[in-house]
């Protein structure tokens, strides 16, 4: 079944919102563990993006965990001029606050050449079978993807499993490589 971006970002984003505290804590955790299987473990330069806590996103710093565990180099993003990301290497001395938005980010750092980025893990609402993803609607991740090598892979983070199709996928929207569910890996 073929479903517009805009219903399924509605329904998806309130199914998310529905997930129980503990839900919500055991699914992010089956996720992280999952990402063990992937075959990403002898790159360096991750890009981890950080949950938006009221927007129940999958919680990343379990990866963020897994990453610096094997002393691999991670990039987080921040806002830059409300319409871009810049990516900011992850240091012990990095701050992160919320931004407007109440996204995490960091306040400060070395700013990282995205070229350079071997795996980007990516935030979704929804995804489809042939590896597509709807975001929240703004683009961000859209361009910074479309600006990172071909060979750089793109990671998608889901409580849920994925849709048919969906309707109105432009050929500029960069796909997904795997994207990581609670019960399953899927390879596109």
């Amino acid at each position: 079944m073929i479903h517009s971006k805009t219903k399924l970002r509605e329904r998806y984003l309130k199914n998310r919102l529905a997930l129980t505290v503990e839900t919500h804590e055991n699914q992010s955790l089956e996720i992280a563990n999952r990402c063990l299987q992937l075959p990403i473990w002898d790159f360096e330069n991750f890009h981890l993006f950080l949950p938006i806590t009221a927007k129940k996103e999958v919680d990343t710093t379990l990866i963020l965990t897994l990453l610096q565990g094997r002393d691999k180099q991670v990039v987080l993003p921040r806002v830059k001029n409300n319409k871009e990301l810049e990516h900011i290497l992850l240091t012990d001395s990095t701050k992160i606050e919320e931004n407007k938005w109440k996204i995490p980010e960091p306040l400060n750092g070395i700013v990282f050449d995205i070229k350079q980025l071997d795996v980007v893990f990516v935030p979704l609402v929804v995804f489809d079978l042939l590896g597509h993803r709807i975001g929240y609607g703004n683009g961000f991740y859209d361009r910074f993807l479309a600006q990172c090598l071909p060979e750089t892979l793109k990671i998608g983070l889901s409580f849920f499993y994925p849709v048919q199709k969906i309707d109105g996928i432009y050929s500029g929207d960069i796909s997904l490589d795997f994207c990581v569910c609670p019960d399953k890996v899927y390879t596109f």
